[in-house]
C-alpha cells in the first residue's frame, strides 16, 4: 500500500511539471564559418527564442603578444517573458560581459 501512495505521488509531482519548450525547439538558422586559420563564425537561433552569435579573431600573430580576441552575444526569452540580452568579449583581458541595466519592480 505504501509503495501505491508513493507512485501515485511520483506520477503527480511529474504531471504537475511545467512542459520545458526548449526540448521541443527547432533550429531557425545556423551559420558556421570555421576553416581554422586564424578565426571563426557561428551564429544560431532556435525557436525557443534562443539566439547566439560569436565570431573571433587571432591579433599579433606571430609575436610572443598573440591571442585569440572572441566577441559574441546571446540571447534568451526568460519566465518572466522578456528576451534578455548578453554582449561578451574574451581577449587577454579576460571575459568581459555586459547587459543592459534591468529595472526592479
Amino acid at each position: 500500500m505504501k509503495f501505491l501512495i508513493a507512485f501515485a505521488a511520483v506520477i503527480a509531482v511529474c504531471l504537475a511539471a511545467p512542459l520545458d519548450d526548449s526540448k521541443n525547439a527547432q533550429i531557425l538558422r545556423y551559420e558556421n564559418d570555421n576553416i581554422g586559420l586564424g578565426g571563426y563564425n557561428f551564429a544560431y537561433e532556435t525557436s525557443d527564442g534562443q539566439a547566439r552569435q560569436e565570431n573571433a579573431e587571432l591579433k599579433n600573430i606571430g609575436t610572443e603578444n598573440e591571442a585569440l580576441v572572441v566577441r559574441g552575444s546571446y540571447s534568451f526569452v526568460a519566465d518572466d517573458g522578456q528576451t534578455y540580452t548578453v554582449t561578451y568579449i574574451a581577449d587577454e583581458n579576460g571575459f568581459q560581459p555586459s547587459a543592459p541595466h534591468i529595472p526592479k519592480n
